[in-house]
């Protein structure tokens, strides 16, 4: 089981250095049903949010497993940088890691340094899920170092500014922009079309270019359109909305449509009032 997941990890990192085109699927809640409803769809890789939800470190776990089994890799975004969060992540048998707010080489140093085992990094040795509970231990050890994935989010305008620093690590496989926080961060809160935050995502996205990285972004309303226009700026991969995306949207359009009945059913009402 554990060879096959490696080569699943193995062929994500390989698309994502040669800038393949991919897309991701994005989870916010945690019943497995729904990644393993996500992952019969064919995305490339999944993503757990647990920086903006309340997925536990054991509902992750089942993340992983549902989304792995189904032949799709599993990056989790932890809630902060801080080992609390990789260690167990990484030792539920997380294919790397998608890192949120990375602003300066030090925090990247500091990432490396927990997601590697040494000579790279220092991750520690242990036995969980990710080795197999013990019977793929010297596989998993012997491969992670290569396969593992590692992905970083800038999200404001200091990590824009640093990018070519950012990049010069050859551990970093690619960039998800977030737009909304760089707009934060410019003073525009909310304005992910607003012209400085374009001209911020465009310079993350010549730097990848330049260094051979991944770059992508999230969609929050995918279509045709929309996802083109990303590819059409210079994006390589698109994070197509997710599951709390996929429900708000539904009940929005559910909501108009009773409001539409119910005013449609109180015209009908008054027309017969007045007629009799």
């Amino acid at each position: 089981m554990n060879t096959r997941i490696i080569e699943q990890r193995t062929s994500l990192k390989n698309k994502l250095h040669n800038r393949s085109r991919l897309f991701a699927g994005w989870i916010s809640y945690a019943h497995p049903s729904i990644t393993e409803t996500f992952a019969r769809a064919g995305f490339d890789f999944m993503a757990i949010d647990m920086e903006h939800s309340t997925i536990s470190l054991e509902q992750a776990q089942r993340i992983i497993a549902a989304s792995q089994s189904e032949g799709v890799p599993c990056l989790p975004r932890p809630v902060s940088h801080s080992n609390d969060y990789f260690k167990p992540l990484l030792d539920s048998g997380a294919d790397g890691l998608l890192v949120q707010m990375v602003n300066t080489p030090n925090e990247i140093e500091a990432i490396i340094g927990l997601l590697k085992y040494p000579p790279v990094g220092r991750r520690t040795y242990g036995v969980n899920r990710a080795q197999a509970y013990g019977f793929d231990f010297d596989t998993y050890i012997k491969n992670w170092n290569e396969t593992s994935v590692f992905i970083i989010q800038v999200e404001s305008i200091e990590a824009v500014e640093n990018i070519e620093k950012l990049l010069a690590f050859d551990e970093i496989d690619g960039v998800m922009v977030g737009p909304y926080d760089i707009s934060g961060s410019l003073g525009v809160p909310g304005q992910t079309s607003h012209p400085l935050v374009i001209e911020a995502s465009r310079k993350v996205i010549a730097a990848c270019e330049r260094f051979g990285k991944s770059c992508g972004t999230q969609v929050a309303d995918a279509s045709l359109e929309s996802v083109q226009s990303l590819f059409d700026l210079g994006y390589t991969f698109a994070i197509l909305g997710s599951d709390l995306f996929v429900l708000w949207k539904w009940a929005e359009q559910m909501q108009k449509l009773m409001t539409a009945m119910r005013d449609s059913f109180l015209v009908k009402m008054n027309d017969e009032l007045i007629f009799k």
